[in-house]
């Protein structure tokens, strides 16, 4: 797995949602943002046959997924109480049987869960995409200097959308119109205000 991978494939990427919660939420000033743009990504994700996977940190005290995105999950989140996703059981393992050398990473918080667990991932040999839209943490400084840090570490700073676009390739993917209606619906949820 420590091939270098520059570009993203649907056929070399898994998609990692961390700890999208709704009472972390409710503290993220970019909550509504997040869980559209990941909602996006979780649909291409399907539309596209790219795995996904999807944690909790301490289900029991800060609650379930936020409904919008656990809809959208192939099946339960991951529970976990280390701020690393690979520090839960078998994750890194179940990651790597994969064997997709990319992992395109979302969730929160930015310098919290998902800087601990990319900079474990990177360390593991695996490339990790960061779209920038859909990370956030409570507060901006930290955001800010997370994904700083994470670049500089080889983390790839993205968007959803580009990773959307970069994973079909061409207007001729068979699946390039119904991605199209999403890009469509992720615009006209943005002007409406709805996540």
């Amino acid at each position: 797995m420590t091939t270098a991978k520059k570009r993203l494939r649907a056929d070399n990427s898994v998609l990692l949602v961390i700890d999208i919660q709704d009472k972390l939420l409710a503290k993220i000033p970019a909550a509504a943002g997040l869980v559209r743009n990941t909602a996006f990504l979780l649909d291409t994700a399907k539309l596209l046959d790219v795995p996904v996977r999807a944690t909790e940190q301490y289900p029991k005290g800060l609650g379930a997924t936020t409904a919008e995105v656990a809809r959208r999950l192939p099946g339960p989140a991951a529970a976990k109480t280390a701020f690393s996703c690979c520090g839960a059981g078998t994750f890194l393992e179940e990651l790597e049987m994969l064997q997709r050398p990319n992992v395109v990473v979302a969730g929160m918080e930015t310098h919290v869960c998902v800087l601990q667990t990319a900079l474990d991932l990177l360390d593991a040999g695996l490339h990790v995409y960061l779209p920038v839209d859909t990370v956030a943490a409570r507060f901006q400084p930290d955001h800010d200097t997370a994904v700083r840090r994470l670049e500089a570490a080889g983390a790839v700073p993205v968007t959803a959308e580009a990773v959307a676009f970069e994973w079909t390739r061409d207007s001729a993917h068979p699946q390039f119109k119904a991605l199209s209606q999403l890009v469509i619906g992720r615009s006209a949820d943005a002007t409406s205000g709805r996540a």
